[in-house]
């Protein structure tokens, strides 16, 4: 009979709270840096607040607790199953069904990986008749998107249990795959459709390397390495992160080749919208309700009118939007009319419908409540089967008895609850602050004042207007407005903005640049200092990059620290952020800012040792989580929005190639230096 030691309640608990309370000071510390960067930036630097600070903050309070939990299951239950499972299975198989497990699990974790979901969000922004192909990705096709990445994640896994059975070199896996992806790339860049998918596939593979597909694979690799007696102990697991972010780019890539034969050209919105033209355009949308919606949500009054194809029909259909809540949930989706009416709807259609209010029977956001429950549904979608599918092989197909059951069992429901926590904070906070910084920060450098609201103004009396005079002479019209506070404001009055037959004004709210419009060369240089520094920043705070740090220490015998290691990944995730958002800023092409820092990728690894070549390549890996990933495609996508690009993707792409440049010409350096100090000493022995 087993000896159970029993610990009295009142003892456990403390000893409970205070390792809890331990992992949660870890989850703050690791996300601390970057929030509070981002909300000084925006409150102190742009000074403008955050529009929903609370909604932000407890997102990002139900990030920290995710985290915690996630990553306590992850070592608790998953991560002892993927390690044990690896072990097992060489002694009892061949590489073949070992292959085939590794394409499943791959597979399998990148559907849990928390980032994905950051990807679902994407579309949101994106214009269909600019971009169709990058909006059939990201919306009717989003499922597929995400199947292809995990696909990809498979193979890549696949591929690495061969390289660690056979003890297969890494270089010439790179050799080939980098050239292949480049080669792709240079050829989708000379298609219009294809040539703005051509960051998101990238995205896609820095998106993958994330809490769940870099322990769980590693977890496994070990396992097959030391297992095979091939491989080379722990230093053996370094490599498959490389593969597990190109695999994922090849597949998307592979993916808008195939959809590309379907997806309409990209034009203009009145001519992607028109009738005539409806047919092909259909072909991005699953419906003509979606493309109706995408008109009223996405486009201007030119591309709305146009679906109509007369003003007499589309002065109906506006009509019929005032006080009918179906006609709002079909032509806004989630968006309120209220809404709609101050940001989206012209002069002219604010004509039509006018006396529109907060107060409007407007179709409201999704509700707390039904995002717990989506991403709940989600949560179990992914952990579930991908807990059954290890322990089934170790329990059924291995024979192998399960330890610590009650640890694995706890592990996989923290796993589960941290999943959706996780995903919740995500949706709610870490994708609202950077969308909302990202489209804040093009005021740094504009040269127009930036809209901000409309206030209608109802009842208008022209009695009430005053005149003023400037010191150069010129006369202007003023009003006083009674402000929600009870402030009295002048404000200037422009005659356009007066509807006489409705007696009604609207005031136009908004921002100047924040320099002034002759002074946009310092904003540049001031969203580029920020990026630096958000990359710099929130790298030093990846655990994950610790880790690896602590293992290169170990490789090289201690002639690399941590702390070094650690600090030149960051300045090459600084640099990368910095060039992504150049991209974005100057509508740089993104096939040359990866052609040439790939190809001199190619070039440092022949000259640079296997295994850190691998521990290089695998370090662009390690600097993508979960806090990063979602903050910088929100943010990237959002600027792209404000300048009117199709797409801002690939500040992810280039964000995980510059680390892999700075490591390894690090590596050479250090060797280099290492090199000419023993032929110093040799020299001074033979002189001696």
């Amino acid at each position: 009979m087993k000896n159970h030691l029993k610990v009295p309640l009142g003892v456990a608990m403390p000893m409970l709270f205070k390792y809890a309370w331990s992992r949660i000071k870890d989850q703050i510390k690791s996300v601390t840096f970057i929030i509070l960067y981002l909300v000084v930036f925006q409150t102190l630097i742009l000074k403008v607040p955050l529009a929903n600070a609370l909604s932000t903050t407890f997102g990002i309070a139900l990030v920290i607790f995710g985290l915690m939990f996630f990553l306590e299951g992850l070592i608790l239950g998953l991560m002892p199953l993927g390690e044990r499972v690896g072990i097992k299975m060489p002694q009892r198989v061949g590489i073949i069904v070992i292959a085939a497990f590794g394409l499943i699990l791959g597979f399998g974790a990148t559907l849990a990986e928390p980032a994905i979901s950051a990807l679902r969000m994407a579309g949101s922004s994106i214009t269909a008749w600019d971009a169709p192909l990058l909006f059939m990705l990201l919306e009717p096709y989003s499922n597929w998107l995400i199947l292809s990445v995990g696909v990809g994640v498979g193979f890549a896994v696949a591929l690495g249990m061969f390289r660690f059975y056979y003890n297969w070199s890494i270089k010439p896996i790179i050799y080939i795959i980098i050239p292949v992806l480049l080669l792709l790339s240079i050829y989708a860049y000379y298609n219009d459709s294809l040539a703005k998918i051509i960051g998101l596939a990238w995205d896609c593979g820095a998106v993958t390397t994330g809490a769940v597909t870099v322990p769980l694979v590693l977890a496994l690799g070990i396992g097959v390495s030391r297992s095979s007696n091939k491989g080379q102990g722990s230093s053996g697991g370094f490599g498959i992160i490389l593969l597990a972010s190109a695999f994922p780019v090849l597949a998307v890539l592979t993916l808008g080749f195939f959809l590309n034969t379907k997806a309409p050209a990209p034009t203009d919105e009145k001519t992607f919208f028109s009738i005539e033209n409806r047919e092909r355009a259909l072909g991005a949308f699953a419906n003509e309700e979606r493309l109706l919606q995408h008109a009223f949500t996405h486009a201007s009054e030119v591309g709305r009118k146009s679906f109509f194809g007369n003003e007499a029909s589309y002065n109906e259909a506006l009509l019929t939007l005032k006080n009918n809540p179906e006609a709002q949930a079909k032509y806004l989706g989630l968006i309120t009319l209220s809404d709609w009416f101050k940001s989206k709807a012209s002069v002219y259609e604010r004509n039509i419908i006018h006396d529109v209010s907060n107060s409007t029977n407007d179709v409201s956001e999704s509700s707390l409540g039904q995002v717990f429950k989506d991403e709940t549904i989600g949560g179990i979608r992914a952990v579930i089967p991908l807990s059954l599918l290890l322990l089934l092989v170790l329990v059924y197909f291995l024979k192998e008895k399960i330890r610590f059951k009650d640890e694995v069992a706890t592990g996989i429901i923290f796993t589960l609850i941290g999943m959706i926590l996780l995903t919740t904070g995500i949706r709610l906070g870490l994708a609202s602050l950077g969308g909302e910084v990202g489209g804040e920060l093009p005021r740094a450098f504009a040269k127009e004042d930036k809209f901000i609201d409309r206030v209608m103004i109802d009842n208008f009396d022209t009695s009430l207007l005053f005149q003023g005079i400037a010191q150069d002479g010129t006369i202007k019209t003023y009003f006083t407005m009674i402000g929600n506070d009870d402030q009295l404001t002048n404000v200037e009055f422009n005659n356009d903005n007066y509807s006489v037959d409705n007696k009604q004004y609207e005031h136009i709210l908004t921002q100047p640049p924040l320099f002034g419009k002759q002074l946009t060369i310092l904003g540049l240089i001031l969203v580029l200092v920020f990026a630096f520094g958000l990359g710099f920043g929130a790298t030093l705070a990846e655990p994950a990059l610790k880790a690896l740090g602590l293992t290169v220490e170990n490789l090289t015998v201690g002639a690399i620290k941590q702390k070094q290691i650690v600090n030149i990944v960051s300045l090459g995730v600084g640099i990368g952020i910095t060039l992504g958002f150049s991209r974005i800023l100057f509508d740089l092409p993104l096939i040359w800012l990866l052609v040439v820092p790939y190809g001199l990728l190619i070039v440092l690894s022949i000259f640079s040792e296997e295994e850190y070549t691998a521990m290089a390549w695998d370090s662009g890996g390690v600097t993508t989580g979960p806090v990063t990933v979602p903050l910088v495609l929100a943010m990237g996508l959002s600027i792209g929005g404000a300048l009117n690009m199709a797409d801002g993707f690939g500040i992810l792409a280039l964000a995980s190639a510059c680390p892999i440049i700075t490591v390894l010409l690090y590596g050479l350096y250090k060797n280099a230096r290492q090199k000419r100090s023993i032929d110093n000493n040799l020299k001074e022995e033979n002189h001696g």
